[in-house]
C-alpha cells in the first residue's frame, strides 16, 4: 500500500489550501472502497481524525473542520483531496492521509491502517 500526500504549504489566516494523496494504482483497486481520510498531528499534540470518505462517499468531520474542510476522491486519478478553506493558525500540523481498514471514523485510528509521509501545513500571519 502506498499512499503520497502533497498540498502542504504556509497560508495567512483565512486563506486555503488542497491537499492531494495519490494511491496506487493497486491500492486504489484492493482498497479503494475502503475509508480513506485525513488525519492531522500539531507539535506536541496528538494526532486527531479530520475527515474521512468511505467507498460509499459518506463523509465525516472532526467538528473543528466542519464547513471548512472538504474531503473528496477522484477514482479516475487514485487521488484523495482535503480542500481546506478559512484555515486558522490552529489548523497547524503535519497532515496525514490514512486508508483505515477497521473502523471508519474521525474519532479514532485503532487497528491496522496505512498511512502516507504527511505534508506539512503552517497557518500564520
Amino acid at each position: 500500500v502506498h499512499l503520497e500526500e502533497s498540498g502542504g504549504g504556509s497560508v495567512q489566516p483565512g486563506g486555503s489550501l488542497r491537499l492531494s494523496c495519490v494511491a496506487s494504482e493497486y491500492t486504489y483497486s484492493t482498497y479503494g472502497y475502503y475509508c480513506m481520510g485525513w488525519f492531522r498531528q500539531a507539535p506536541g499534540k496528538k494526532r486527531e481524525g479530520v475527515a474521512i470518505i468511505d467507498g460509499s462517499g459518506r463523509r465525516m468531520y472532526s467538528d473543528s473542520v466542519k464547513d471548512r474542510f472538504t474531503v473528496s476522491k477522484d477514482k479516475t486519478k487514485y487521488t484523495l483531496y482535503l480542500q481546506m478553506d478559512s484555515l486558522k493558525p490552529e489548523d497547524t500540523a503535519v497532515y496525514y492521509c490514512v486508508l483505515l481498514t477497521t473502523v471508519c471514523t474521525v474519532h479514532s485510528d485503532a487497528g491496522r491502517n496505512y498511512w502516507g509521509q504527511g505534508t506539512h501545513v503552517t497557518v500564520a500571519s
